[in-house]
Order: structure tokens, then sequence, then C-alpha cells
């Protein structure tokens, strides 16, 4: 910082070179040089006691900037690898922490200490993972220095006045920066400590493969011991009913799969042990999402034959009753979510500001992907295509890219953000509200002001769609009210405030399918109900564990730091890995509730099912 520091007592502790036995005899020199004019010192040397730090032993100690120390460890024979633990109760002043092999100069200053071996800023906690194979002899140096200033730790970086007769080079007095840590080095895990994690790993979701197939062996039987037969079709032509779809089983543009199998949000912790990555158990946890992805995609594919051989037999439910199968949204939605697992490991290796969108990004995609399946269930003759919604979902991808890299409290786009976001919510609950039956073009103007005048003005007359508009206003509500809270708040956090908006949509649209299901008289079967409420409960877990911040890349690292907690099941898994299990089991529980929510209708004639 280009600043001179005044102290009144420097210390350093001497290197002693390896070539020396410590009973041998040494001479040094000390040489003292001071910017005053004329000083009185007295140069007192001491012996280091507790010099060499042991195993699983705490030990306590006093450090400032002008003072920086450093203590020996050496591995004992049956340990590989050892963790390093530094801890104070006091945030500032902000320190360093070290570790470097047994060589001399030992680095030890605020300027240098950065220049080899490891190293972490520290507030209140820091720990490094050191294994024995790095060292070629078995030992090591912990060093631990007191910066000058608090900046590197996210403190501010004071303003020093300077007296009227005092000279610019006066050096600065910080008074007392002294800081009290403690020390602990204990083994760190064991090889067979993450061959029993992945293991477990493993086992929590192949269980969901084995229960997956005794539920359709269940209900295979259950079916072959049912019979039930639709009546004939009568194609209607109720406004509110199938009828108005135009031919049977209408082709869909969401019929190819999208990527599927048919051929046509510092460091968490500090494992590292035999692994090439210090948070290793934060990138193993997200396992989950590709296995329940990859189940997901079985189970549609097991469904989307069961259908076709259906359809070569001319079978009447699946020509005549239910709503029409289509399988292409399905896949894209397994393949997402599989692809969340993949990115969300990459982002893991080392979580920042600018890879987060890496996690984010098939969030997007799942929860659009999700809505745009609810609203085909009932619309596939109006479905958007996939080109154009694939489209939509890049725009969305985009603007998350832009608002990280140039959202942090650029005013500008956030009043362009914010227009866009109510001008799409508009345009989206109009073609909503007319079911496709409306045109953006130079005449809109002109229609909406006839309509307006006819409507409200010429007489009062209520909405035609009652349901559709209350769902269209409470989402407006919503998103106008989050529209507004962006341009006033600006949030640092551009990506997750983006998928809350996704997540706000869909659960609205969710709510609202359910509760029109339920009034049209159409009712909810068992699976799809245990469903929704094993789904909800595991979605409420996981939140909790979500919730628990054991990170933030919002602050410096040493300030995360201080979040970081102990790691709770296996001594490997930390919180944040529980909730990469529990959000995606619960995110495949929910892809089932959409597969599964309509199986009531399979019986039931297309013209008789309601449309909303």
């Amino acid at each position: 910082y280009q600043r001179k520091y005044a102290y009144q007592e420097v210390s350093r502790t001497l290197c002693q070179p390896q070539t020396k036995a410590e009973v041998e005899t040494q001479h040094f020199y000390v040489d003292v040089s001071t910017l005053s004019l004329n000083t009185s010192y007295q140069l007192r040397v001491t012996r280091v006691e507790n010099f060499v730090l042991r195993t699983n032993e705490r030990f306590s100690f006093n450090a400032t900037a002008a003072q920086p120390q450093y203590f020996k460890y050496e591995f004992p024979e049956d340990v590989d690898s050892v963790i390093v633990k530094v801890t104070s109760a006091m945030a500032f002043p902000c320190s360093v922490i070290s570790i470097q092999d047994i060589l001399c100069p030992v680095y030890d200053l605020d300027n240098n200490v950065a220049f080899i071996g490891m190293y972490q800023t520290m507030t209140k906690k820091a720990a490094i993972t050191v294994q024995k194979k790095d060292f070629p002899s078995h030992s090591f140096y912990v060093v631990v220095v007191v910066k000058t200033e608090d900046e590197a730790c996210g403190g501010a970086l004071p303003y020093y006045p300077v007296s009227k007769d005092a000279s610019p080079d006066e050096p600065v007095d910080q008074h007392n920066r002294q800081k009290t840590l403690e020390v602990m080095v204990s083994p760190a895990i064991t090889s067979e400590a993450y061959v029993r994690s992945v293991l477990f790993c493993l086992g929590i979701f192949l269980s969901f493969y084995i229960l997956t197939l005794l539920i359709a062996c269940w209900e295979s039987c259950r079916t072959s011991a049912t019979t039930t037969s639709c009546a004939p079709t009568r194609w209607g032509t109720s406004g509110g009913l199938w009828g108005r779809w135009r031919v049977l089983g209408v082709p869909c543009a969401w019929g190819w799969a999208a990527a599927g199998p048919r051929g046509g949000r510092g460091v968490h912790s500090t494992h590292a042990g035999l692994a090439p990555r210090s948070a290793f158990n934060n990138i193993l946890s997200n396992l989950g999402y590709v296995l329940l992805g990859l189940l997901f995609l079985l189970i549609i594919l097991q469904r989307e034959i069961n259908y076709n051989r259906a359809l070569l037999r001319n079978d009447t439910h699946a020509l005549e009753c239910g709503i029409p199968k289509h399988f292409g949204l399905f896949y894209a939605m397994g393949t997402a979510l599989m692809m969340e697992g993949l990115l969300s490991a990459c982002y893991h290796v080392c979580p920042n500001y600018t890879n987060f969108q890496f996690d984010t990004s098939f969030m997007y995609m799942i929860a659009g992907l999700c809505m745009l399946k609810l609203y085909q269930k009932r619309h596939p003759d109006i479905n958007a295509s996939a080109y154009s919604a694939y489209a939509c979902l890049a725009l969305v991808i985009f603007f998350s890219v832009v608002g990280v890299v140039f959202g942090k409290g650029n005013t500008a786009f956030w009043i362009v953000f914010s227009v866009i976001h109510i001008v799409a919510t508009l345009l989206l609950s109009t073609q909503l509200y007319y079911m496709g039956r409306w045109k953006l073009d130079s005449g809109i103007l002109r229609r909406i002001l006839h309509v307006l005048y006819t409507d409200c003005v010429r007489q009062c007359s209520g909405p035609m769609y009652v349901d559709r508009m209350v769902l269209l206003v409470m989402g407006n509500i919503i998103n106008w009210s989050l529209a507004a809270y962006g341009l006033i708040v600006r949030p640092n956090d551009f990506a997750s405030y983006l998928l809350a908006i996704g997540i706000c949509n869909l659960l609205l649209y969710f709510a609202f399918y359910i509760i029109m299901k339920l009034r049209s008289g159409e009712r909810i079967k068992l699976i799809p109900l245990l469903c929704i409420i094993s789904t909800s409960v595991v979605w409420g877990f996981a939140l909790f564990f979500f919730f628990q911040g054991l990170s933030t890349w919002q602050k410096t690292p040493a300030e995360s730091r201080e979040h970081n907690r102990d790691c709770i099941l296996l001594d490997f898994f930390d919180d944040h890995d529980i909730w990469h299990f529990l959000s995606s089991i619960a995110m495949f529980g929910s892809f089932l509730v959409l597969l599964t929510l309509d199986d009531d209708l399979d019986c039931v004639q297309r013209d008789k099912i309601y449309v909303f």
C-alpha cells in the first residue's frame, strides 16, 4: 500500500538449516536498521517453546504484523495425510496461514508469504489438508502472518489522517494489531473413508432403481388383473373439452427427444486424502442428479415402448382415451437433470461468482421445461415448438450471463431487464388467456383499444375465462413485484434472482393445475398422491440444509470460511452435500408427479377431458 508502519517491537523466528543438527552450536548475525534519526533498542534472544506441533493437540499463541510465528510438524509413520486447522475468536486483524517445506529462508512476511507453498487468508477459521508425499522430509512449517491491512479479508482500508506538521513519509501507527490464534494438526480421512463414502452414495441412488423395478412389477400385475374399457369416442364441440382439438392425438413438435436416448450456488470443506480436489465431497454428492436423471429417462423409455405397442395393436385406451402421450419433453427434463449434476460438480471444483452460472443454467432449463410440460398436457395443439421454446431458454441464459457480468450495481441494466420482464409477462399472459388466438402485429394497439371500449366502457362484462384470469392476475402481481424488487434492491446474486422468478412461476402454475384438476371433478391416484406428499416433505428438508450457508462467494474467501462447519455424515459429507442428495431426490419425485399426475384420465374419453 506504499505505506510505512511504526512498530515498537519486532521479532522473527530463526530458520534452522537442514545441514545443522539441533545439538550443534550455531552462530548468527542480527542487523538492525531504522527510519528514525536516533533510537535505542534492546535485543533479546529466547528459545521457542513448543516449536514442534503434536498430533491432535491444540496450541495457542499470539502474532502481530511485526511478529510472525511459524511451527514445525513431523508426520508420524502411520499417517499419510493431515488437516491443519487454525482458529481465532477475533475476525480482525486479517491473517494468512501458509504451509511451507522445511527450507530457509522461511517466507513469513506479509509481502512474501504467498510466494511458496499453500496459503489461506483467515479471519476466524482456516483449514488446509497436507499430504506426506508432497514433502520429501515428511515435515513442514505452519506459518502464521498477520497482515498490515484487512482489505484482503473483506475489511475496510482505513484512512490514516496526517497532522499538518508531519512529513508525508511519517510511519503509520496502527497501535496494537495483535491476534490470538489456536492451531491443531489432526489426521485427515483415510482412503477407506473415501471408498465407504462413494459406496454409500452409490447405494442410496441405486436403491431407487430397485424400488422403481418393484413398483413397476406391482403395477404390471395390478393392471393385468383389472380389465377396463373405454366407450367409443364421440367428438363433441365443447370449447372447454378435448373436443376443441382438431385431430386425435395431434402431432406435436415436442415429439422428438431433445437429448434423450431415443436415437431419432472458498470451498465447502477441505477433504483431499488420495483425491486431487479439495472439495471432492461436494463433487461426489452431485452423482444423484446423474443417476436419478438416467433412471427417469429409462422410465420414460419404458412408458413410450408400452404406449407404442398399444397403438400397434389398436388398443382403445391408447387410441381414444386419456391425454395423448408425448414423451419428448420428458426426455429433455431427464437429460437436464443429468446435466445439472454435471455442471454443479464443475462449479464445486472452484465455487465463485463467475462460474455460478454453470450451477444455475440447467435449473432455468428444468423450470422452463416443467412449465411447458404442464401446459402441453391440456394444450398439445397450441404448445410452443421446440425451436421457439429453446430459443426462449437460450435468451434466459443469455440474460443470466449478462447479469452476472454487468448487472452488479448497474442501474441501466436493471431498468432494461425489468422492462423486458414486465413486457414478457404481459405477452405471455395474453398468449395463455386467448390460448394462442391472437397475433402480434401493427394492429395490436387498435385491437386492444377496441376490447377495452367494448368490454369496459360500452358495457361492463366479466372475463370469459374466470379461472384463467385469476391465475394470470396472480402471476402478474408476483412478476411485477419481483421486477420492482430487482429494480429497487438490485441484488448482487443475479443468477439466484433469475432462478427465483422461474421457480415462483412454476409453483404458481402447478398449484393452479392441481386446483383446476380437482375442480373439474378429476381425482389424483395413489401413486401421484404419494409422490406429491413425499416430494413436498423431501423439498422441505432439502431447503433446510440449503439455507445453512456453509460458504458464500459473495464475500472474500476468508469471510466465507467463517461459515464452514465440520462434516456431519460419515465424517465426509457436509450440509451442502445433504442438500445435493435431497434436492436430486426431490427433483426426481417432482418429475414423477408430472409423469403420473393425469393417469386417472387413461380411461376417460378425450372429448370429456377439461381444458384449463
